[in-house]
């Protein structure tokens, strides 16, 4: 299957692979060599520790990047509670009500009044982010960019985020990620990031994952390939901002509330990084399908892109699956989805086109449907005649069509420990920038509307930038 071609062309470089060590610098010899934490970092650089593990976590699980910026992220002044938000309840205040019916919401409009961080709406989930067990699951519909004095992150879960409509401009404390629809992205609890739209309002939905972090699911019989590939994952590389002094804020969605803390310096000043922990992207198109070839319907398990497990092996807290466009051959089969009751509950959206297993228009791009635990479903009456009484020869299903599956005892002025932090950060003479763009891409609005081939074969262009050398 040939990856996605869109409208908006790449613009950033990007480091491949799922799961890879990565390392990136903005400015060459910014990272350490053969040491993590020196006594005095290369240009006055502060070293800083990023952990989405435990430190004991067994080496195999053990998630963490070092960050070489200009201030350290502890300067800010004491966070302060913000408006209310709907990430855990609803106007009224209550909790979330939960109930055992199937669930089918209308097109999400889109609304150009509010930011990224003010259009995220909690519409169903399960677990505490308190006790880090679960998820959420949130729609967003955004028009307008976050400030440029501003950063969001969420201190409850991971953002595997699914954009409907629109393009996101992501800059990260790690580097800028570009997505465009049939692209995910992924941003790790705790980074600082803030979004702009780039081509107008955008639309979509995102997985918040409270426990653990996403992984490629295991293949099993299937051998070593297929699915989604780990070489398909793109990581940002280093990037950074020297902006003038000046009040920054910091919104910290925490225990589904938001709370804002202001600083005196730009949360993107990260000079260089390496580590496993870090924001990234994915293009559906690259994700290989596989089907029977003879008779039956395999569980929909065997679209899986990426897998939150549980402690008990085989049972996963969420799972990412994709209905993309294949071709069903099965002999005697009833070649939609079959009725089914299961264990895991199923929260799907729709990107476009129609989904093959219902008819009439019911299920529209931009809505959504929950199925709880053991609710029964499957496809509609329209749908189940049709299959039912179909010529069983080769056909293309799914095409244009992307599914989504789902004390008093505190210290008051401890903020103010690091509130006097002042930076060290000089750039000698001589010494160059890594450009994160990629070259001969118009940065400018009406460059983001050409619909350019980069790479000469109508796909996007992403250019690996790897780690750099330290020759000396």
């Amino acid at each position: 299957m040939p990856v996605t071609k869109f409208n908006t062309p790449e613009k950033y470089k990007y480091q491949n692979g799922f799961g890879s060590y990565h390392e990136s610098e903005a400015i060459a010899g910014a990272l350490p060599i053969g040491a993590n934490s020196p006594q005095k970092p290369p240009y006055g650089l502060y070293a800083e520790k990023l952990s989405g593990t435990a430190f004991t976590a067994p080496r195999h699980e053990n998630q963490q990047t070092w960050l070489y910026r200009i201030l350290p992220s502890a300067a800010h002044s004491p966070f302060q509670a913000r408006e209310q938000s709907s990430y855990n309840t609803n106007p009224e205040g209550d909790k979330m009500h939960q109930i055992p019916n199937q669930l089918r919401w209308d097109p999400f409009d889109l609304d150009e009044s509010v930011d990224w961080v003010h259009s995220l709406k909690l519409v169903a989930g399960a677990g505490d982010p308190t006790l880090k067990n679960g998820l959420g699951i949130l729609i967003f519909a955004a028009g307008s960019s976050m400030a440029k004095n501003e950063a969001f992150y969420s201190s409850d879960g991971d953002f595997l985020i699914v954009l409907q409509h629109g393009v996101l401009d992501i800059q990260t404390e790690l580097g800028h990620i570009l997505v465009r629809p049939n692209e995910i992205c992924i941003i790790p609890r705790g980074i600082r990031y803030r979004v702009e739209l780039p081509a107008g309002p955008v639309r979509g939905y995102i997985l918040e994952l409270y426990q653990g972090h996403f992984q490629l699911p295991e293949l099993g019989p299937i051998g070593s390939n297929c699915l989604a590939n780990a070489r398909d994952f793109q990581a940002p590389v280093a990037h950074f901002e020297e902006a003038p002094a000046g009040e920054y804020t910091i919104i910290s969605k925490f225990n589904g509330h938001l709370f804002a803390a202001s600083q005196t310096h730009t949360p993107y000043d990260v000079v260089a990084w390496h580590g496993l922990y870090y924001p990234y992207k994915y293009d559906l198109g690259r994700f290989n399908t596989m089907g029977s070839i003879s008779f039956d319907h395999p569980d929909p398990s065997i679209f899986t892109v990426l897998s939150a497990p549980s402690d008990h092996v085989g049972t996963a807290i969420a799972d990412f699956v994709i209905f993309p466009p294949r071709w069903l051959v099965g002999e005697d089969t009833f070649r939609p989805p079959w009725y089914h009751r299961n264990t895991m509950s199923e929260f799907m959206g729709l990107i476009g086109g129609e989904y093959d297993a219902k008819t009439g228009g019911g299920f529209q791009p931009a809505g959504a449907s929950l199925h709880n635990i053991m609710s029964a479903h499957g496809p509609d009456a329209g749908t189940h005649e049709k299959a039912s009484n179909a010529e069983l020869k080769p056909t293309k299903v799914g095409e244009g069509n992307w599914g989504l599956k789902q004390c008093k005892k505190v210290q008051e002025d401890y903020n103010e420990s690091w509130t006097p932090l002042q930076p060290h950060f000089k750039l000698p003479e001589g010494v160059k920038r890594v450009s994160n763009l990629v070259e001969g891409v118009d940065e400018s609005p009406a460059g983001l509307d050409i619909g350019k081939s980069i790479n000469g074969n109508g796909a996007s262009g992403e250019v690996n930038q790897g780690a750099l050398p330290h020759y000396t």
